[in-house]
């Protein structure tokens, strides 16, 4: 009887030590699989890191020292057009003696650069406002009423959200046209303030909200308006965070709307600037992109937290 005891122990400890090398195979498989996504990751954030490092410790560079190491890159023949790079760039990212002179030439010599920072603000800041007012109002329509009219309209929204700017850019000048707004910033206000994303966005995300929420607050006594302001808005502020964030970046990198659309260089936004980088401006064109990158790191850390959660939501109420 030992003997069979022992035969039957042993084929046990046997399947129980394949099974614990099979889980620590598992286990060193996949800590090796998280080890090279996180090297990958780590790669492709670096690589995509790089050029905004450049900027910001260039813009701390000499005139001179700038000119010696990127001159070549911006230099041009004696009828402006552009000449072959036939020396290596050097591309720093310390440099030799830090300097604050581009800056202090931003910021207190040539106040033109200051000047179109605040005409950058006075274009985006009304656009991102009312489109987030004009979304709101009509995403609630699209999501609480249904019929084959709202299909039609929603389904024009998407149509005009996929088509990119340039291609609605020449009707958009001719109805500016028309309508006596070009070369006043309402030729760039009124297409940005009905722009169809966010109502696309906002539209998706109140869909999610539960119907016996509504209802709960429709035997409650709750009209529209109430369950638009205290039910909808309190759930949707991750979508409405969400979309300021993606209009606002979208709109203060804009380049081609005031090129076309504002014939008067005094009034154009900062970024048609940068879109023209002449050689005996590149270091200034680093300090102010510098400048230039701060409203948005600061609304993208701020506003991190929503921007992931408006992604991920999936609606309901959270406990």
């Amino acid at each position: 009887m030992k003997r069979s005891n022992t035969s039957v122990e042993m084929p046990h400890r046997g399947e129980e030590a394949r099974l614990k090398r099979r889980v620590k195979g598992k286990k060193v498989f996949a800590a090796v699989k998280l080890s090279l996504a996180t090297c990958v990751a780590a790669f492709f954030a670096v690589l995509f890191l790089m050029p905004i490092v450049l900027t910001i410790t260039n813009s701390f560079m000499a005139s001179s020292e700038i000119s010696a190491n990127y001159g070549s890159v911006f230099a041009t023949n004696e009828h402006g057009g552009k000449v072959y790079i036939s020396e290596k760039v050097n591309l720093k990212f310390i440099p030799d003696i830090v300097s604050f002179s581009q800056y202090i030439t931003v910021l207190f010599k040539s106040p033109d650069y200051l000047l179109k920072f605040w005409n950058s603000v006075i274009l985006v800041v009304p656009i991102v406002l009312f489109q987030l007012l004009v979304a709101s109002l009509a995403s609630y329509g699209f999501a609480r009423y249904s019929g084959k009219l709202r299909q039609i309209v929603f389904f024009a929204y998407i149509i005009l959200m996929l088509m990119p700017y340039q291609v609605t850019l020449v009707p958009n000048y001719l109805v500016s046209e028309w309508l006596g707004l070009l070369d006043s910033y309402w030729a760039i206000w009124l297409p940005g303030i009905f722009s169809p994303f966010a109502v696309f966005l906002l539209t998706k995300f109140m869909k999610r909200i539960p119907a016996s929420v509504i209802e709960a607050a429709q035997i409650d006594g709750a009209g529209e308006w109430q369950i638009f302001r205290k039910i909808c808005m309190p759930l949707c502020k991750g979508a409405i965070c969400s979309a300021a964030i993606l209009v606002f970046i979208d709109y203060w990198n804009m380049v081609e709307q005031p090129l076309i659309l504002l014939s008067d260089g005094e009034t154009h936004p900062l970024s048609v600037f940068l879109s023209k980088i002449n050689s005996g401006e590149i270091g200034l064109a680093f300090a102010v992109a510098t400048i230039y990158m701060v409203p948005s790191l600061l609304i993208f850390l701020y506003g991190e937290e929503y921007l992931v959660d408006g992604i991920t939501y999936q609606g309901g109420i959270k406990g």
